[in-house]
């Protein structure tokens, strides 16, 4: 059997939901507090990904001001409906989720719809949904009728379970969001935790797919099945010969493995696409968490008796096997940033939806400009910060600054970010004497608190000053490169890096990035950033 390498999307891509079109296949992910919202990948054989645009581009589409870690978008599903060759998006965006002090403003989530997926800015602006709940599905009927499934709590719950979120599903008009049943409770799992519901229709059978509990250590996928219709009654697969799908051990170099969808292809073979993590082993057993977040990976799906196997019952590993599947050769060592061009390439992200543009590629031929606001990385609102996803353990992210300040409080500079409350940055100032200051804010304990470190550069501002992250998956370290080499300044553990935050919960992966900021007040001296590269160096 020919055999392909996973994750298929590395790096930072949890929650995938996919859809075939013709010999095209379309898959989405989620993006949590980061903008524009929902990246669109295409592939014309599941093997090779290449991004095509975001979902989610305008302020009247998503509108974030100070969401916590962990809230913002959250697993979306893509879906095209054949009789209106369109295609829908639908999400929910979670303004205030606090779940450690058990408080949630409940969203109702929404549907944007394109009928041109290649063109980036043409998806709609929301249609918000009566129904409340997150990980909103859809499911059309052949019919025409329009089903939403999502999860909330239940009114009430039993006592024998200790979480209460469950399946509720309705039938729902597309064109107005507005609920046209009363929501009906699919699945209760064992757990008190079932999510990531989709509903697929093979054969004479509807299948509910569900992720169950939680996406941390004991993540598994289930399935039930109905032949009434989508809104049941369901049946749940055997357990121990089809249920849980798929539930990899902790032992396991794939862990917390779930939230899948389903697609055929036009050879009428089944596949899964489903998030996993991949932490590092350490020399006495212990595992630790990986920097990279939640990654896309693929499983093939065989159907015995009517009922949906992963993987041949076994455990995923980094390499799967399936029919027509190939090995992509190793990325490039080197991708650099295409700085000649008026607009950014795809792939940079902001913190939270950014008020106004604050960075240019037309200002200085071959630089992309920042002007700094008067938030700094550590604030809850947007700062002026462009991001890109960690996508290896072993990289290196560089950039060129020419940054003249005027003012002491102003700083710019290169970041691995993980949350507002957790991140290691190294950045150019000057002191109260004029000379040129590298500035190093290193996190201590992921709930906010930071150290620092300065060193003067005997260079002045005559010159810019090649900054440099080097990550590995033990450790991050953050220097500058003078004619005899790296000059490493400070190191931190990947352990610290990737510390839960004290709000929200920790459901990304790190960004690398630049950025520029003034101290309570906006940063007048531009940012020029060049060269900037980000470098495999496993």
């Amino acid at each position: 059997m020919p055999s392909f390498r996973n994750p298929i999307i590395t790096g930072f891509n949890p929650d995938p939901s996919l859809c075939r079109v013709g010999d095209s296949f379309f898959l989405i992910t989620s993006t949590f507090e980061f903008f524009p919202g929902i990246p669109v990948y295409h592939s014309s054989d599941l093997i090779k990904w290449q991004q095509i645009g975001n979902v989610l581009t305008r302020r009247s589409q998503l509108e974030m001001r100070t969401v916590e870690p962990g809230a913002g978008i959250w697993a979306s599903t893509i879906r095209y409906m054949e009789r209106e060759k369109r295609w829908y998006v639908t999400t929910g965006k979670w303004d205030r989720y606090r779940p450690k002090i058990g408080e949630r403003v409940w969203h109702r989530g929404f549907v944007v719809w394109t009928d041109n997926i290649w063109k980036e800015n043409s998806w709609s602006d929301p249609i918000y949904f009566d129904q409340p709940g997150f990980d909103q599905d859809l499911f059309f009927e052949d019919d025409g009728r329009v089903f939403l499934s999502t999860t909330y709590k239940l009114h009430n719950p039993p006592d024998n379970i200790e979480k209460h979120f469950a399946i509720h599903v309705s039938e729902i008009d597309i064109k107005t969001g507005r609920s046209l049943t009363v929501p009906l409770i699919l699945r209760i799992a064992p757990s008190g935790l079932a999510e990531g519901s989709h509903i697929i229709k093979r054969g004479s059978y509807y299948y509910l797919f569900t992720a169950e509990g939680g996406t941390e250590a004991h993540h598994s996928e289930w399935v039930s099945r109905s032949s009434a219709g989508p809104l049941g009654p369901y049946e749940v697969g055997p357990i121990g010969t089809v249920n849980p799908l798929v539930s990899n051990t902790n032992d396991s170099n794939v862990q917390n493995t779930g939230h899948a969808d389903l697609v055929e292809d036009s050879e009428g073979n089944w596949w899964a696409v489903l998030l996993a993590v991949r932490p590092t082993k350490m020399s006495d057993g212990s595992w630790i968490d990986s920097p990279l977040g939640r990654e896309t990976f693929l499983l093939p799906v065989v159907w015995k008796d009517d009922w949906p196997v992963f993987n041949n019952g076994q455990p995923i590993e980094l390499t799967g096997e399936g029919p027509n599947t190939y090995t992509l050769p190793e990325p490039p060592r080197i991708w650099t940033a295409n700085l000649d061009r008026s607009e950014l390439e795809l792939g940079w992200y902001h913190k939270h939806t950014p008020l106004r543009p604050y960075h240019s590629l037309k200002e200085r031929d071959g630089y992309l400009r920042i002007y700094g606001s008067c938030y700094d990385l550590s604030s809850p609102e947007s700062p002026s910060m462009l991001l890109r996803k960690q996508s290896d353990k072993s990289m290196t992210w560089a950039v060129d600054l020419d940054f003249v300040p005027d003012k002491e409080t102003y700083e710019a500079g290169a970041v691995a970010f993980w949350n507002s409350f957790c991140y290691l940055s190294i950045g150019i100032r000057k002191n109260k004497n004029g000379d040129k200051l590298v500035v190093i804010t290193m996190p201590v304990d992921g709930q906010g608190k930071f150290d620092t470190k300065k060193e003067v550069l005997s260079d002045g501002f005559k010159k810019s000053t090649r900054l440099e992250i080097r990550c590995t998956s033990m450790s991050y370290t953050v220097g500058y490169v003078e004619e005899s080499g790296f000059h490493g300044l400070s190191t931190v553990a990947t352990e610290i890096m990737t510390l839960p935050p004290p709000l929200g919960m920790a459901y990304t992966g790190v960004m690398l990035g630049i950025y520029a900021f003034g101290e309570m007040e906006p940063c007048l001296s531009p940012a020029d950033f060049s060269n900037i590269s980000l470098e495999y160096t496993c």
